[in-house]
């Protein structure tokens, strides 16, 4: 019954997939005396700020009652008076949310504390099938299913860090009735070859309506391999007020990340066909290049709206969310990235080269980049990415705002862009080439619900001139809800046509190894999505149909370009999680379809399974589970990476795949402490062909023990 309630009761804003979430967390949370459990009596908690005596009064002893002033008129509490926030979100002990970044909403979730996901210490796990990784913890990865892979227009180059980088739709802000902090640390390996993984959240309310917190991650690597080092270190810093009538949102965020850079194995055989003793011991390209990439993000944003009521609000109205009103919003956005790149010329040897009639090999002596265009001895790009963003919109809420009509959005911006890169003219002058952007946009939407049944919505955003004059974006969404014995059943499709200016880095790049000045087209895409969903019943089942004209792409030499002619992209996604008792089978499988391997290349198959036992060694105590996690692939020319780029680039020299990478993991939560126990690669050398890479070149980490904690503190 409350499952039902939660998926009924949420407000506009939060999708059908940020429900099954919110459901799919409370049901499996662990510990009842757990602030983020509901009660034994199934509701979710009482006043917070009621004294044991329940008078309310938060300046009275234990046991006792002040008196009252008889001629004042008694006002009931209300800890959240917020239109974002319906009765249902307003009652969970503790919950977070993240800004939409044009509209006047927000997508609320919860905060995970369970077992449910603690054992995937890589965070693109979390969702799907994965990514394709060039290693270890903190390094560059990209979404296995194509229509996952992040598309924003903002620094390209900072894409393959996107699962880790906090960015203005990512950032949590949080409600809590109670200071909250959450400590987490992970590790593994020996000292020499450390992954480290630390988390710190605090957060905290100064009233029912404000608060601010603090977001810190540090994850990286000290290398198995070679020259693998990384350093990934990210910080967010929230504030946020939402009140009856005003909402503000703030933040500052810092991205910082350090990543030497190896280049990946001089051949293929030097992990399939060689065993070395040590993994520092597998020959790279860039070994003795000393390339490293450096990155430093800056952001900050301040987004606020002011309500005004077009009908009389009494003291009996707890929100304005039930009555017909106005919201005027404004938004600035300031994000500033820079890369800088740097290398020595070096050779490499690969010892099998080439194979010769008689069936030996010979060496080859070769070098990693062919152009040395500015320096031939060492190279320093650094490129820069300034963007200024003002957006002033408006809302109105005709009726109700989760009425058949709820909300019609509209609004104007204007961004500022800023790209600074070293040309040949430039070094000798010794400045920074500066080129100005300026493009100015105009969007609106419309957003309702059919009662508890249908939600549906529909965007359109056009540049009407400047830097991406003519780009538009139209998109519609509808999900249909039904109820089987409390059970919810949810029915969705999206669809979405975009034609696109292509970034500017793909148009104009001056470096030491890649030079190119494009006259590229726009990009123009149609994508469609289903999805089915049973969250009771772990049931997900989900297609996407992409037809794309004048894609843009990186080929096998790592230059852009542009496909003339349509390409189509079709995938098929399912997942089912079968229980019985406490055995725990979770099958997520995802099929994908190309009409051009070269364009778009992507595996026929790719899965994850889970199979792991979940029990309590003391009840209401200490829950563990104990399993196995297993990932695969069919055989498919997986994507290179370009260490000067920072770009994945459809490489045509080795296929890779049909290998199962398997994890053997204990995980436990005692109380509000959660505890991890992991051997990551447990199948290393044992079965398999040993091609355990999913980008070309990059080998995956070998056998490793990892062990962690994390801490959860509510006062």
């Amino acid at each position: 019954m409350v499952l039902a309630l939660v998926v009924l009761a949420l407000p506009h804003g939060v999708r059908a997939q940020d429900a099954s979430t919110l459901m799919r967390a409370q049901r499996n949370a662990n510990n009842p005396n757990d602030p983020f459990n509901t009660n034994a009596n199934g509701s979710y908690g009482s006043n917070p700020y009621a004294n044991q005596d329940g008078t309310g009064d938060p300046n009275a002893q234990d046991g006792q009652t002040q008196p009252q002033d008889s001629t004042k008129k008694e006002r009931p509490k209300r800890p959240l008076e917020s239109y974002y926030f319906n009765d249902s979100i307003r009652a969970l002990p503790n919950f977070q949310w993240n800004v939409e970044r044009d509209f006047n909403d927000v997508k609320v979730m919860p905060i995970d504390t369970t077992l449910a996901n603690w054992r995937l210490d890589y965070p693109f796990h979390h969702k799907g099938v994965g990514d394709m990784s060039i290693g270890s913890l903190g390094q560059a990865s990209q979404p296995i299913n194509y229509f996952d892979r992040p598309e924003e227009f903002d620094f390209t180059f900072a894409r393959p860090y996107y699962v880790y980088n906090y960015t203005t739709e990512n950032v949590p802000f949080y409600n809590v009735k109670k200071p909250y902090m959450n400590m987490t640390y992970r590790e593994s390996g020996q000292k020499r070859y450390r992954e480290e993984d630390f988390g710190l959240t605090l957060a905290q309310n100064i009233s029912p309506t404000t608060g601010f917190s603090v977001d810190y991650r540090s994850r990286g690597t000290k290398g198995k391999y070679d020259w693998s080092r990384v350093k990934n270190h990210n910080l967010a810093l929230a504030a946020s007020h939402t009140g009856k009538r005003y909402s503000v949102h703030a933040a500052y965020i810092n991205n910082n990340i350090e990543q030497r850079e190896n280049g990946g194995v001089v051949g293929m055989w030097a992990i399939t066909d060689t065993i070395f003793e040590m993994p520092s011991g597998v020959p790279m390209k860039l070994a003795t290049a000393e390339a490293k990439n450096r990155y430093r993000n800056n952001s900050f944003f301040v987004k606020q709206a002011i309500a005004i009521p077009l009908q009389r609000v009494t003291e009996r109205d707890f929100s304005i969310a039930d009555l017909s009103a106005v919201y005027i919003g404004h938004t600035f956005e300031y994000n500033s990235w820079s890369k800088v790149y740097t290398d020595k010329y070096a050779t490499y040897t690969n010892e099998r080269g080439e194979r010769l009639e008689n069936g030996e090999f010979k060496q080859i002596t070769d070098v990693y980049y062919k152009h040395w265009y500015i320096n031939p001895t060492q190279t320093r790009d650094s490129i820069c990415e300034r963007r200024i963003t003002n957006r002033l919109y408006i809302q109105a809420q005709p009726w109700n705002r989760n009425g058949v009509v709820g909300t019609i959005d509209g609004g104007v911006g204007l961004d500022l862009h800023t790209y600074s890169q070293f040309a040949m003219g430039d070094y000798a002058a010794g400045k920074y080439g500066r080129d100005k952007r300026t493009s100015w946009f105009v969007y609106g939407g419309v957003n309702g619900k059919i009662r508890k049944y249908v939600d549906w919505g529909a965007d359109a955003k056009f540049y009407p001139s400047g830097y991406r004059g003519g780009d538009l974006s139209i998109g519609a969404n509808i999900a249909f809800r039904a109820f089987v014995k409390g059970h919810a059943l949810i029915l969705s499709g999206n669809f979405r046509q975009e034609s696109l200016t292509p970034s500017y880095w793909q148009q104009r790049l001056f470096s030491n190894h890649y030079i190119w000045n494009n006259n590229f087209g726009k990009e123009n895409q149609t994508r469609f999505e289903v999805r089915f969903e049973v969250p009771d019943f772990g049931i997900e089942l989900a297609a996407w149909q992409g037809i794309f004209l004048d894609r843009i792409y990186y080929d096998a030499e790592s230059m852009p370009k542009q496909f003339d002619g349509n390409l189509s992209v079709t995938s098929f996604y399912a997942r089912k999680d079968f229980t019985i008792k406490g055995l725990h089978l979770n099958h997520r499988v995802l099929v994908q379809l190309t009409s051009d391997e070269v364009v778009a290349p992507v595996p026929l198959v790719t899965a994850f399974l889970s199979y792991y036992y979940e029990f309590w060694v003391k009840r209401d105590v200490l829950r563990m589970q104990i399993g196995l996690d297993g990932r695969f692939n069919t055989s498919y020319y997986a994507p290179g990476y370009n260490p000067a780029l920072a770009t994945f680039y459809n490489q045509r020299e080795w296929k890779m795949g049909n290998y199962p990478y398997i994890d053997a993991f204990i995980t436990a939560k005692w109380k509000r402490m959660r505890i991890f126990l992991k051997y990551q690669h447990l199948n290393k050398g044992l079965f398999g062909n040993d091609e355990y890479f999913t980008v070309a070149g990059y080998p995956l980490n070998p056998g490793m023990f990892k062990i962690g904690i994390s801490w959860a503190f509510y006062d």
